[in-house]
This record gives structure tokens, sequence and C-alpha cells, in this order.
């Protein structure tokens, strides 16, 4: 990549310019955000059941004594033998998190229609802390829009990220968030949905990369991403204190 060699004086100049961008972004999505919280709400009739470490629990507990509950759809089939890379990239940025959510009264989950036993297997390989259960068996996927039979993909077209999506570009599990809030007599609504690159603000890595000077330096959206155990060793993945 070449750069333009310039006085500090016109650094500033552009860098002043670019500012006026940068704030034109930050009060857009001030205005979006207002908007998704105007959203309105859909009622949860189904009884969705979830296997967890606690046994069966139904959509209701997931929330764990809050009235906010997010659900990140973690790609994870059930005849997969490890959770989705870049899933598991997006993962790695939870745990931190958790604390802080609970104390606003949001719950964070993840879901995947892999048995509890793999689920469970690839968390400890993972070394993840956060909430993560079982919709297999479960219309819970297909619901929402991540999960697709083999006769959706064999038509040639899939419903996801609210239009129809040519099957070459879908797998039976695709990537996604879903928020939902349940009252004070325990009634659930669905409030919010987001799929594809809609979850891409949770990816604080990607932030951070966005400000470095070759910025994410990807031919495709992510890939150059690993499972955060299968980074080679050597001077790139050395520690920068020592």
């Amino acid at each position: 990549m070449k750069h333009a060699v310039v006085s500090k004086e016109e650094w500033l100049e552009a860098r002043k310019a670019l500012l006026a961008r940068e704030k034109e972004m930050t009060r857009l999505r001030d205005a979006i955000n207002r908007e998704r919280l105007d959203l309105p709400w859909v009622k949860v009739e189904a009884d969705y059941r979830f296997q967890t470490p606690f046994g069966e629990r139904r959509l209701a507990d997931l929330f764990e004594g809050r009235s906010q509950l997010i659900v990140y759809h973690f790609m994870f089939g059930p005849d997969w033998d490890a959770g989705c890379t870049g899933c598991s990239f997006l993962a790695d940025h939870l745990d931190g998190t958790l604390p802080h959510l609970n104390h606003h009264d949001v719950t964070l989950t993840c879901v995947s229609r892999a048995p509890l036993d793999k689920i469970e297997a690839y968390k400890r390989r993972m070394g993840w802390r956060f909430p993560w259960v079982s919709s297999f068996g479960s219309s819970f996927n297909l619901d929402f829009g991540v999960s697709f039979r083999p006769e959706e993909l064999a038509s040639g077209s899939v419903f996801y990220n609210f239009r129809d999506t040519p099957s070459a570009k879908a797998h039976d599990e695709l990537p996604g968030q879903s928020a939902f809030y349940k009252d004070e007599t325990g009634q659930i609504f669905h409030t919010y949905s987001s799929y594809a690159r809609g979850g891409e603000e949770m990816l604080a890595t990607m932030m951070i990369l966005d400000i470095a000077p070759l910025g994410r330096n990807e031919s495709e959206t992510m890939n150059f991403i690993k499972r955060h155990d299968e980074y080679e060793t050597g001077p790139k993945a050395a520690a920068c204190c020592h």
C-alpha cells in the first residue's frame, strides 16, 4: 500500500476532514439506535424447550430472572464436529461483557442446534464461560431464520436476513442475534433480530483493526480468522510486553 507522506500540518487538515465524517457516522448510529428501540414487538407464543447443563429449560428460564434476553445464534449444527470459526471469533468477545450486561438487566446466551454434549465439549476447548444451550429437537432456530431444512436448501433459495437468499450462499446454519423482553406477567416478546454482518459491532477486534495502519487487511469478510487455539506461533503471535 502506498500512502502520501506529508507535513504534520497537512496531516492535521486531512484528519479533521475525516473526523467530520466520523461524527456523521456516530450521529447516524445514534439515530438508528433510537429507531431500533421504537420497533414494534411480536408476542412469542411457542413453548420452546432447550437442553442446558441444568436440565431442560423453557425460553422464559433463559432470562435467568432478568427482563431482557439477547440470543446469539451460534452456527453449530447437530452433525458438526466444531462450532463455526466466525461465530467462535465473535464468542471470544462475550465473557467480559457478562457482568456489565447482567447489571443492566440483560442476559446473554448462545443457542445452537448441536446436542448439549458437543456444545459443552467445544466450550471447554475454547475456555468460554458464557451460557450456551442446545435447541436440538426444537423449531427455535428454524423459526428465527438461522437454520434451514434440506428441502429449503434444495429449492434454490432460503429466506435469510429478511430476504430470499440463493442457497449457494447459504448453509444449513447461519449466524444472527435476537432480542427478547419478558414483562412482569411472564409474557415474552421478540423485539429485534439481525443477521449476516449485523453482528459486526459485537466484534471489538474488528473495531480495533479498523484503526490499525493496514485496517482489516482482508480479501473477503473475516477470511483471516481462525479459532483462537489454531493460530500459528511466531513473531506475529508473540506477546508485546516481555
